[in-house]
């Protein structure tokens, strides 16, 4: 470093070095072509740290030094993706692809679909966020509309760039974390030699990495980052193709392993070779993604609640082991189904040791004649959850009986009852104590009220001491303080967090009260749809079928479920105890205002609009007041027709609803806009 350096000259430096090191980063971890050795990279690092030492005020937040913070973070902060980070509907047979295929074609029709298909790498999903090139936020996909803030986690993943040149706006970039198998085995025997535990398998540490609150630990792990998606409103690509190859040509990591397809034998081809290859790769992959390759047809496909309409995850067949069943156990669950677990002898299949694994119902065990004693074989459901799916029957113990189904509970013993045409069986006395424990558990769980130390030990005593009956008795509680506290191992500390967890539950939203309350075909996604749409847990309990037929994402199914749980008369009661403990049974303001041109109207969308995506035109059109639904009805106020509108269009017009074209609507918005 010259001896005597003026500003001007240590700002051309410090721009060169970290030029420089972007680059070489940019070779070693995304490339996998270094340039130099390590000890040169080292000392163009070693220069630009003491450089910035002596002008500190020329520091960037994407300078490489700054990779790393200084201090660890007690909590992420949550926050909202711009744009919901949808899960992937899933298969492992080719008749599902093509039922998948003919669902895009008769929706697209009469376009024809290209699909790109590519990779499904098992790690942690994240959305990285850049303003102008620079990074400025990275989350995790928490429920799919929030998750947490981990821009700090990842910033020390050297595959991601803290800058993106010659970008203007702001874009968003999705992809996967995840860790190599070569590096997992090192870190694990590093930990071996440290007397440390070890981790289970990539994914697990991957997953673990991402929630230390130390980024500096974070830095310690070797963690790999392959960017899969691309949002980019201005001048942005016109295919899912072209924006990988967009996300190349930035410096992302994007796999090699891509085929563009057009028909389902080629889909099944490209998912066979893949699977055959997956031991091969120096990574995790559970199966491939098919992707709708044109974002035009995507937009107009859309989402259902979860899951986008133009993708699909074609998965790989499970990984296998064989044990012995030592008993079948059963589970009542939160509505009182009754599922029958296998009691199994450890065995390692997928990554992980399994000793319980589920046997769906009834009519599972008769199918595949499972009897105690049985060698079975297990599998990983998607390489996650794990289940019984054959008998080993030449290893079959003479004398073995056949397996028969429980008559009573063995919570309660009540008689079970299996609905006609139904595969479950079901407890259907709601003061079970096993149902009125997975309901509280349920209820206390992180995506629903989250009571902090209310965990499954404590819900069980709680019931069996009769403490609790139901949900709503937890918010009396902090009346019996004393009787908690002269309980075997609870001290007035463990009983004050514990109504300390409960009093904060008081102040969860809306949605979340509506997703605890367990009912069926209700998740969160649901949940929010309905807070919304109803605005009060008043107006809620007087709401019918007709009045869900405007909710894109809430089916006939799911309207019936709601209505039915709130007809029950004990429901009603529950429900209006909890309003009365001063839980949340309104939803918050909306961010969207009161007046606009489209003020009180449902909207439509249909066909492709040339000038902006189908999400930003949602968001403009809830801006000015309105809301967009996913069908034309009678309801119906407005359709905004784009290029190639089809049965949308056609409903519209034999309904008499007005229908207006992109033109118009770009113009009703520019108004708006110059008024305000």
């Amino acid at each position: 470093m010259p001896s005597r350096l003026t500003r001007t000259s240590a700002r051309a430096r410090l721009q060169k070095l970290r030029a420089a090191i972007r680059d070489h980063d940019h070779r070693y971890y995304v490339l996998a072509q270094p340039s130099i050795d390590d000890e040169a990279y080292d000392a163009l690092v070693r220069e630009l740290s003491e450089l910035e030492h002596l002008f500190p005020d020329l520091v960037t937040p994407d300078s490489p030094t700054q990779r790393v913070g200084d201090q660890p973070t007690r909590t992420f902060p949550p926050v909202t993706h711009d744009v919901p980070m949808l899960s992937l509907a899933n298969t492992y047979v080719e008749a599902d692809v093509t039922a998948f295929d003919d669902r895009v074609r008769t929706g697209l029709a009469p376009d024809r679909p290209r699909y790109v298909c590519e990779l499904k790498y098992d790690g942690i999903a994240v959305s990285l966020v850049y303003d102008d090139g620079r990074l400025v936020r990275g989350a995790t996909r928490g429920d799919g509309t929030a998750g947490d803030d981990i821009t700090a986690n990842l910033r020390t993943i050297r595959a991601i760039p803290l800058q993106v040149p010659g970008v203007k706006g702001r874009i968003e970039v999705r992809g996967e974390a995840y860790m190599r198998r070569d590096d997992f085995e090192r870190m694990n025997s590093e930990r071996e030699a440290a007397g440390e535990k070890l981790f289970v398998n990539p994914r697990n540490s991957a997953a673990g990495t991402l929630k230390l609150q130390d980024p500096r630990e974070v830095a310690k792990r070797p963690l790999q980052f392959v960017a899969y998606g691309l949002r980019m409103p201005l001048r942005g690509p016109s295919t899912h193709h072209d924006g990988l190859q967009k996300l190349r040509a930035m410096g992302f990591s994007v796999s090699r392993h891509l085929r563009r397809c057009s028909t389902v034998a080629e889909i099944v081809e490209f998912w066979k070779e893949q699977g055959a290859g997956r031991e091969a790769l120096p990574f995790d992959i559970d199966g491939i993604v098919v992707k709708v390759d044109e974002l035009r047809h995507q937009e107009r496909l859309g989402a259902i609640a979860k899951s986008p309409r133009w993708a699909i995850a074609f998965k790989f067949a499970s990984r296998k082991a064989e044990t012995r069943l030592q008993d079948i156990l059963f589970q009542i669950g939160r509505v009182g189904t009754v599922t029958p677990v296998a009691d199994l002898e450890p065995v390692f299949v997928g990554g992980s040791t399994v000793s319980r694994a589920t046997l769906h119902n009834e009519e599972y065990i008769r199918s595949l004649d499972i009897r105690v004693g049985d060698t079975v074989v297990v599998e990983k459901g998607g390489d996650v959850i794990p289940k019984v799916s054959g008998v080993v029957l030449a290893k079959r113990q003479p004398g073995s009986k056949v397996f028969r189904f429980a008559k009573r509970c063995p919570s309660c013993g009540s008689s079970l009852f299996r609905p006609e045409g139904e595969a479950n069986t079901y407890c259907e006395n709601q003061q079970c104590p096993a149902q009125i424990r997975e309901r509280i558990r349920h209820f206390s769980s992180r995506g629903a009220m989250d009571i902090e130390g209310l965990g499954d030990a404590i819900v069980d005593e709680l019931v069996t001491r009769g403490f609790i009956r139901d949900v709503a008795d937890l918010y009396a509680l902090s009346q019996r303080a004393e009787d908690l506290s002269e309980l075997d191992g609870w001290g007035k500390r463990s009983v004050a967090n514990l109504l300390d967890g409960i009093e904060q539950s008081r102040s969860r939203s809306f949605d979340r009260l509506l997703f605890a309350l367990g009912i069926r075909h209700v998740g969160e996604s649901v949940a929010k749809l309905v807070a919304e749409h109803a605005g009060s847990l008043e107006r809620l309990l007087s709401l019918t079928h007709d009045d869900f037929d405007e909710v894109s994402g809430i089916g006939p199914r799911i309207s019936q479920s709601i209505v039915h749980f709130f007809a029950d008369r004990s429901n009603r009661r529950l429900v209006e105890r909890l309003s009365a403990a001063g839980l949340v049974v309104r939803a918050g303001p909306r961010s969207r205002p009161a007046q606009g041109p489209f003020a009180g109207k449902t909207v439509v969308l249909t066909g492709g609009l040339e000038s902006l995506t189908r999400d930003d035109a949602k968001r403009r059109i809830e801006a000015s007041g309105g809301r967009v639904a996913s069908s034309v009805s009678a309801r119906t106020d407005l359709v905004v027709a784009g290029a190639d509108a089809g049965s949308k269009l056609a409903k519209a017009r034999e309904l008499g609803i007005r229908v207006i074209d992109e033109a118009e609507f770009l113009k009703i918005l520019e108004e708006t806009a110059s008024e305000a």
